[in-house]
């Protein structure tokens, strides 16, 4: 994500359902107990649900822009991880038309963003420890645009001919019912019908198109595990090219018809800013790329949706730097909690450093020393940031930044340094990492004591008399 003034994102309210057993036969006779309605998350607790871990989503949704309404079955296989008697989903705004867990009816309750699914007991087996159940849930309405406490937006937000969901930190709620919350990362399938004329545009392969009447069906298939703020649909009439990489990756590139000439020439550079950076980062770690330009206003930021980050008008080369490198650094190794945005953002904003010493001749020293000197980068430590607000404010991308830098210089050998940094992103390759493991990981790695550095540049409080 660019970061932005206001920046973003802070806790949405969620209102907790507490489920009361008086039995240990949990509800309606099914034994086990509630998932959890929250996983904890140090700035957004009522996120996420326990009890479970998806493995996959099939969402298939019928969009009319025009008319503000979403139609949507949501097919959800999830890996039981206690033994449940109920358990919860994320949803916000839409309504609810009925839900089955394995085919049978469950009951449904609703306290604000929180969905609270009761079992039938003919189905409680499934529902063991260590055993796979599907839930179908059924729900139609006018999605909706979330709005922060900064005033940012996220969530369904409409276009000028159609919209765009956007999901960091908690939008994809407003669209699909889910595990909404980073740690809990599953593939996809995304069926999405528009009206004749739009595309509809999502993450991973375009497997199908077809049209039918008055209306235009695409399936987008998404292999690799994929974190449920990634997830993105823009509908809307754009302008498509597809093409394919040297190394088999499948590029799919789409601009709003009223933007598409000038963004012909940036999106051109899609593959050669991925292949830039598998040089420095390791294998680009997923099967597709390419980019969605929507039009000035369509949102108020940048984001890097797995895949294709979608661009609110046309990027610089900066910015795609940035948003692309995201791919490795938030897509693929994903934050373990939104206290660790800073291994997202930090790499990203280093990446763009790298690029303009590579191809403009700006030293990235140069641009540490700038972010040294720049006040608002020592605002709070890049990995404590003090609420759920500040975790997209400057230090967790300029000093995230120069956290990179200093390993750099730690490391004292430029093949060692990007050697590290490629064996990171093999480790936790489509998984989940946290501070923790990146500060241990890169001392076992360099055979370092780096205690000093993390607690003046990562941890500390103030800036340094000196940048050396």
């Amino acid at each position: 994500m660019n970061q932005r003034t206001p920046v973003r994102r802070t806790v949405r309210a969620a209102a907790l359902v507490l489920l009361v057993l008086t039995t240990s036969t949990g509800c309606g006779g099914v034994p086990g107990t509630p998932g959890a309605a929250g996983l904890r998350d140090p700035y957004f607790p009522k996120l996420g649900n326990g009890g479970y871990d998806v493995t996959h989503y099939g969402l298939v949704l019928d969009a009319d822009p025009a008319a503000h309404h979403l139609s949507g079955t949501a097919t959800i296989t999830a890996r039981a991880t206690q033994d449940l008697s109920a358990f919860n989903l994320d949803l916000a705004g839409l309504t609810v038309r009925s839900a089955t867990v394995e085919g049978r009816p469950a009951a449904v309750n609703r306290a604000g963003h929180e969905l609270t699914l009761r079992p039938d007991a003919d189905v409680a087996d499934r529902l063991r420890k260590g055993r796979t159940f599907r839930t179908v849930v059924r729900y139609s309405g006018t999605p909706q645009a979330l709005t922060d406490p900064d005033t940012s937006k996220e969530g369904w937000l409409r276009t000028a001919d159609g919209s765009v969901a956007l999901g960091e930190p908690t939008g994809s709620m407003a669209w699909f019912p889910g595990n909404n919350h980073p740690s809990d990362k599953a593939s996809y399938d995304i069926t999405v019908t528009v009206p004749k004329g739009l595309t509809a545009v999502s993450n991973g392969e375009l497997t199908s198109r077809r049209t039918a009447g008055g209306t235009a069906t695409y399936h987008w298939h998404v292999a690799e595990p994929m974190a449920s703020y990634l997830a993105m649909v823009a509908i809307g009439r754009f302008d498509t090219k597809t093409s394919t990489t040297p190394d088999g990756i499948k590029v799919f590139s789409a601009a709003d018809a009223k933007v598409a000439a000038g963004s012909a020439r940036i999106l051109a550079r899609v593959p050669e800013v991925v292949k830039w950076e598998a040089e420095r980062f390791g294998p680009y770690p997923f099967s597709a790329t390419g980019a969605v330009v929507g039009r000035p206003g369509d949102s108020g930021y940048a984001l890097e949706t797995q895949h294709r980050p979608f661009f609110p008008g046309t990027p610089d080369a900066g910015l795609l730097v940035h948003e692309m490198s995201h791919q490795w650094f938030g897509d693929s190794v994903t934050p373990e909690s939104w206290r660790n945005m800073w291994l997202n953002e930090g790499f990203a904003t280093y990446a763009e450093w790298l690029w303009e010493d590579d191809k403009e001749g700006r030293p990235v020293q140069g641009r540490f020393d700038a972010a040294f000197e720049d006040d608002d980068n020592w605002a709070f430590p890049p990995a404590d940031p003090p609420t759920a607000a500040d975790i997209s404010h400057a230090p967790v991308y300029g000093r995230g930044a120069m956290v990179i830098h200093k390993i750099r210089q730690a490391v004292d050998d430029d093949e060692r340094f990007f050697a590290l940094v490629k064996g990171w992103t093999k480790a936790h390759r489509h998984g989940n990492a946290s501070t923790a493991d990146f500060t241990a990981y890169v001392e076992k790695t360099t055979g370092q004591d780096l205690t000093e550095l993390w607690n003046t540049w990562l941890y500390g409080k103030s800036r340094p008399a000196s940048k050396d």
